[in-house]
């Protein structure tokens, strides 16, 4: 570099510094249940202070979708999901690092009307009514909230008499929607999503009957960034990551 001026040798050292710097950030995708889209969203935010060197991708959408996604070959690290069945199935697939499986949040699942609605409800049997024409759930076959509205609703004996008021929804926001809208009489969807709808719905009664809405979390086999992976359930599972959750209605499991 004998012919290069000072200029020149200092713009070589600026650069040659930020591919160093540019080699050395890592990034993390974490796909997660449509459910947790407020709150890891705000995680996200606080991992990053946390981790600057660190660039985080979230990818939020049912269950089930997100895990054909991974088992497509999306280069995902992380994976959230709202039930445990999904997770299951992942780890029989040989998709998850099981080491690494931890549950981080419980949830409630309710039934709810749009607030505006003088349809009469009051409770889960009122659904039966004649007044009531449409009732918003996840669809079973593809959203963890549909299977457990399922559960709750054969449990009180409905299911099956109810089949033909039923629209489906792909995620549980969409059934939060449709109810938010007045599109529908009523809909199940979780307690953290009622309360995201705020004084659009209103929550007519908390269901059971079904499995307990549990979360696990856990790192992608073989992802690009195993250890930024580790790191982000590591900071979901800390009192900081939990507060966060249960700001947004989540109580630990």
């Amino acid at each position: 570099m004998r012919g290069l001026s000072f200029a020149s040798l200092l713009l070589v050292a600026t650069l040659g510094l930020a591919g160093a710097t540019f080699a050395g950030a890592a990034e993390l995708t974490v796909s997660a249940a449509a459910s947790l889209t407020n709150a890891f969203t705000e995680v996200k935010e606080a991992f990053v202070k946390k981790h600057p060197d660190v660039t985080v991708t979230t990818n939020f959408a049912a269950s089930n979708p997100l895990l054909r996604q991974i088992e497509g070959g999306a280069p995902v690290d992380v994976f959230a999901s709202a039930d445990q069945g999904t997770m299951d199935t992942a780890a029989e697939k040989a998709l998850i690092d099981e080491a690494s499986r931890k549950n981080f949040a419980l949830n409630a699942l309710v039934l709810i009307a749009p607030a505006k609605s003088e349809v009469p409800l009051k409770e889960v049997q009122d659904l039966s009514g004649t007044e009531v024409k449409r009732i918003a759930v996840g669809n079973p076959g593809s959203v963890p909230a549909g299977r457990y509205a399922q559960a709750a609703l054969t449990s009180a004996g409905l299911w099956d008499s109810l089949q033909p008021k039923f629209i489906m929804g792909e995620s549980v926001r969409q059934t939060l929607d449709y109810v938010s809208r007045g599109e529908v009489d009523a809909g199940i969807v979780y307690m953290t999503d009622a309360k995201q709808a705020g004084e659009n719905v209103r929550i007519v009664q908390v269901l059971s009957g079904h499995d307990p809405v549990s979360y696990p979390i856990a790192v992608i086999k073989g992802c690009k960034s195993p250890k930024e992976a580790a790191a982000f359930i590591e900071f979901v599972l800390s009192d900081e990551g939990s507060a966060i959750l249960a700001k947004y209605g989540f109580s630990k499991p």
